[in-house]
């Protein structure tokens, strides 16, 4: 089979291959599918090939459409085992988000806080909602840590049972990847680590949707069993009602309820004492109302369910009941209007609901009665079982079906942010399912917002793009742009080019372009997709400068490189966009590069990265996975055995080569997937890499494949450290050494105490720490990493000769990071010139860090620091740092346009804290008051604490509010 591959490699002319037309079809989304041709007729000598399985990234908020499958047409062939030819630049397609994308995120974050902050005066559902519109617009950003705090704010003010019920699940989902057990029961008890704000008991039962309470429901002792007496009427001679205690008077029987063949014995004036038409029936002018039985044969009781109508109007409770008979009990109260009859089986219900179980037996009895902590309880279950209960024909239907809907809607447990929710989880696992369409078209009914409108109509054009039913999309996309979502006019032009109008397309997205004085990046993206030639690449330059972290314009000019036979130079296109993101079509591309180029070593070494990231990954339009590619290319890549993997890993990691080492710690996995210190190491280079839910699964894999406790305790306190719990972390720690001393037990203690300010004495704990863990077995990786941090705590203590000692020791075991830390201790001593030499060494050993270069700028004179910070740009569009310097460069010289220039460049695509906290600041110094407050307004929105930007934004706020002269 091997030998077949690289004969079908070897035997492919490049340019040949790459020019030939009719090599691959688009996508099926694309404007040769079968299902366009009817409509368009611009399929006309284009095979009809079924579409391609397609996927989304719901964590960057977008679609991603797969290369289409090869054509049949073609020059080229493939055998059966090789599902791919050559890439070919037009059979690309951009990502189409599905998600809101404001045109000018400043102005939209910065209404955003307005609206927040206008709302905290009013009701909390108002607030509730503002927060849900951040959330949508952070999606966009694709920051997690923004969309999870909006969230979590979203939760604090929900105002009943069944907004909290959502939002509490929705956390759960998202931090599903940082639970210590794997499949933890949908309702379980809260354990000490839990967030309050997750709990499912606190989301339906807690009297406040913000309590103060630190304790949990879960965790809370229960209150003593003291039921206050059932108050009961008497009648005095004059015929009213009094009220009388149980101690007044003993219990007595003086009604019978006849049902069926059995009497149930009953107090008149307990019964009546349930309701108004109860107290009316038996003492009012009713005939009843003299007489001591009474039939109730046909009121649809059980004289089970009499007996315990009549206990709970003696005592109060009905928590001694079983399921059925509270179930009887329920529609008895809803028929005679007891309310408090009606609460209490509403609540003892609801926590009978443990698990999908309860909730699906119990569930038709909530909708029958209108009981809204029931239902909110079951539904609770249905939703932290995501997205496994979607499966279950019952769940599916009432959470997807109009019928479904009013049900819901009766018992008060329907809402936009229930089918936001449910569509989230919908489009990630399919796009073109039934099941999401219609959770899409629940979600279009419930919204009223402006923004809640643009984002459900925008997401149905999306979805029925991916159906391949492109007259409905363009009609939902034409929708949402009447609703003022102005992104939506690109998926109206992709619509209309599937449906074979290219030059309305074109015309559609020229007159975007022209409409805008500043338009975005993708703007110029979209228009390239109807263009040609030097106007296609042009348009694709254009959106490279304004939006430089857009991954298509790379892959196309990747591949267009690849077509004229200039293989490095393609190569080095998408390698530009692999250096600063991780993301696995671009890996994919690259491998498929070194494929046909046949250098298999590098190209297995990507598909290696990829797994690591997502290990269902598909390769080649979704027919092949990874695992089997480095199967077909084993007799073409040198075999490494453990020792080497070691040696290889160890160079690497030197090399600052995380890719590289990336790939070798998952070869080794391969070989030894049950090594938890291997999975452990996984962790801590995707961390490095800023893959942070990849990195909690191969953290969660450690912990659960540990064959030793103190290992698994050490990798416990890593997930709970890493998902905010200092404290538990540091536990775990000291549990560990409790059971065996080991260099990761001290170094997790360590890191967790080193995590806050501490003072001289406290910080030399911290070094002693480490150097117990050096002390212990372990491989000079980890050595040098904790030599590094002693080095960086004694530098914040003031003790410089020491920490060039433990960063020479880190370098001597070629901890190349060391040079940073050293670095720093030459220019403490006032030697600037050797912290450049010292970092100079750094620079040349990781090539094409874009860390190193910014990192050396702070040693350089001021034309060697811009040179190094315009090169750590190119490395890294994403850092923010070297706009600051160089605008605060030209704001020093004067040059205030340039400067602001300068730092709106990186806010277009990037609106950072930092950059909008500078760029209000010089706009406060120019006098533009109106600007300074707009950006600080979107500063907040991103960070509402931020201390500085108050303090600015109250400064320019009294500017503004003073009388023009």
């Amino acid at each position: 089979m091997t030998n077949n591959f690289l004969t079908t490699i070897k035997s492919l002319k490049l340019i040949e291959g790459c020019k030939a037309a009719q090599l691959y079809a688009l996508s099926s989304v694309g404007a040769s599918t079968s299902g366009s041709a009817d409509a368009g007729g611009s399929s006309i000598g284009k095979p009809h090939t079924p579409p391609p399985p397609k996927t989304i990234s719901m964590r960057s908020g977008s679609l991603y459409y797969p290369h289409a499958a090869p054509s049949t047409s073609g020059a080229f062939v493939p055998e059966p085992h090789l599902p791919c030819g050559l890439p070919v630049a037009d059979a690309l397609e951009p990502a189409l988000d599905a998600c809101l994308r404001p045109v000018d995120h400043v102005g939209a974050l910065a209404a955003s806080y307005r609206r927040v902050s206008a709302a905290t005066a009013g009701p909390d559902d108002d607030l509730c909602d503002a927060y849900l519109e951040q959330h949508a617009l952070f999606q966009s950003i694709g920051d997690a840590r923004l969309i999870r705090r909006a969230l979590r704010a979203a939760r604090v003010h929900a105002d009943n049972p069944h907004r909290r019920a959502v939002l509490a699940a929705w956390l759960r989902y998202e931090r599903r990847e940082d639970e210590l057990d794997p499949t933890p029961p949908p309702l379980a008890p809260c354990t000490a680590t839990t967030p309050l704000l997750e709990c499912p008991r606190a989301a339906v039962f807690a009297s406040v949707s913000h309590s103060v309470d630190p304790l949990c429901p879960c965790r809370r002792p229960p209150p003593p069993p003291i039921t206050p007496p059932p108050h009961r009427l008497r009648r005095n001679t004059s015929g009213a009602a009094s009220e009388m205690s149980e101690e007044e008077e003993p219990e007595t029987n003086d009604l019978w309820f006849i049902i069926g063949e059995e009497e149930v014995a009953c107090e008149r004036s307990c019964i009546a004492a349930l309701s108004k038409p109860l107290n009316t029936l038996l003492y009012g002018g009713f005939a009843e109302a003299h007489r001591d039985r009474i039939d109730f044969s046909r009121d649809g009781i059980t004289p089970r369910g009499m007996r315990a109508v009549s206990a709970y109007s003696r005592h109060g409770r009905v928590d001694d009941f079983p399921p059925d008979i509270i179930s009887q009990l329920l529609a008895f109260a809803n028929k005679f209007c007891c309310e408090g009859l009606k609460a209490a089986c509403d609540n003892q219900l609801a926590a009978m609901v443990r698990g999908l179980d309860n909730a699906r037996s119990l569930i038709d009895i909530g909708l029958e009665e209108a009981s809204h902590l029931l239902v909110a309880s079951c539904l609770q279950a249905f939703l932290r079982e995501l997205p496994k209960s979607l499966t279950y024909p019952d769940i599916a239907r009432l959470l997807c079906s109009p019928e479904g809907r009013e049900r819901l809607d009766i018992s008060g447990n329907a809402s936009f942010a229930l089918y936001y929710f449910l569509s989230y989880v919908a489009m990630e696992q399919d796009m073109r399912s039934n099941t999401t369409v219609m959770l899409l078209e629940r979600l279009n009914e419930f919204a009223e917002q402006p923004w809640q409108k643009q984002l459900a109509l925008h997401q149905l054009g999306c979805v029925m793009l991916q159906r391949g039913e492109f007259e409905e999309a363009q009609e939902w996309f034409e929708a949402a742009v009447a609703e003022g979502h102005v992104y939506s006019l690109a998926g109206e032009a992709r619509a209309k080019y599937k449906r074979g109008h290219k030059y309305a397309a074109y015309k559609l997205m020229n007159s975007v372009v022209g409409d805008y004085e500043e338009p975005a990046g993708w703007m110029y993206q979209e228009r390239s997709l109807y263009c040609v030639g030097k106007e296609k690449l042009a348009d694709l330059q254009a959106t490279t400068e304004l939006d430089p972290t857009m991954t298509f314009p790379y892959k196309y000019r990747a591949c267009a490189l690849l077509e004229e036979d200039n293989s490095e130079s393609a190569i080095a296109e998408i390698s530009k966009v692999v250096g600063f993101k991780m993301a696995t079509d671009c890996l994919e591309l690259r491998a498929w590069f070194y494929l046909a180029l046949e250098q298999c070593e590098l190209a297995v070494q990507d598909v290696r990265a990829i797994l690591t990231l997502d290990p269902t990954y598909m390769m080649f339009h979704g027919r092949m996975h990874g695992e089997q590619l480095i199967e077909l290319l084993r007799g073409q890549v040198r075999q490494w055995d453990m020792a080497d993997c070691w040696m290889e890993l160890y160079d690497r990691w030197s090399a600052v080569d995380d890719i590289g080492s990336l790939a070798v710690v998952q070869q080794m996995l391969a070989r030894e997937p049950g090594n938890s210190s291997l999975r452990f190491r996984q962790s801590l280079l995707l961390l490095r890499l800023n893959c942070q839910k990849a990195a909690m699964r191969s953290l969660r894999y450690a912990r659960n494949s540990s064959l030793h406790e103190h290992e698994r305790l050490v990798y416990e306190g890593w997930i709970l450290y890493d998902s905010g719990h200092r404290d538990e972390a540091l536990a775990k720690a000291e549990q560990s050494i409790g059971l065996q001393r080991s260099f990761e037990a001290f170094f997790l203690k360590a890191y967790a105490l080193g995590d806050s300010s501490l003072d001289t004495e406290s910080s030399l704990s911290v070094v002693q720490l480490l150097e117990h863990a050096n002390s212990c077995a372990s491989d000079n990786l980890r050595k040098g990493q904790a030599y590094n941090n002693m080095g960086s705590i004694y530098v914040d203590c003031d003790m410089l000769d020491e920490a060039a000692e433990c960063y020479g020791i880190a370098l001597n075991i070629k901890h190349t990071r060391a040079h940073q830390g050293l670095a720093r201790v030459h220019y403490l001593k006032n030697r600037k010139k050797v912290a450049y030499e010292e970092m100079t060494k750094l620079v040349q050993i990781a090539t094409n860090s874009a860390s190193a270069y910014e990192k050396r700028s702070e040693y350089g004179e001021r034309d060697a620091a811009r040179s190094d910070l315009n090169t750590a740009t190119l490395l890294d569009p994403t850092r923010t740092y070297p706009y600051r310097y160089r605008a605060a460069v030209l704001m020093d010289e004067g040059k205030e346009e340039e400067a602001i220039a300068e730092l709106s460049g990186a806010v277009a695509f990037k609106p950072d804290l930092q950059l909008l906290h500078l760029r209000a600041a010089f706009f406060d110094s120019m006098g533009d008051s109106e600007s300074a407050l707009r950006d600080c307004e979107a500063a907040l929105c991103l960070d509402p604490t931020h201390g500085d930007t108050l303090e600015l934004y109250s400064k320019a706020s009294t500017k503004a509010d003073e009388p023009q002269s």
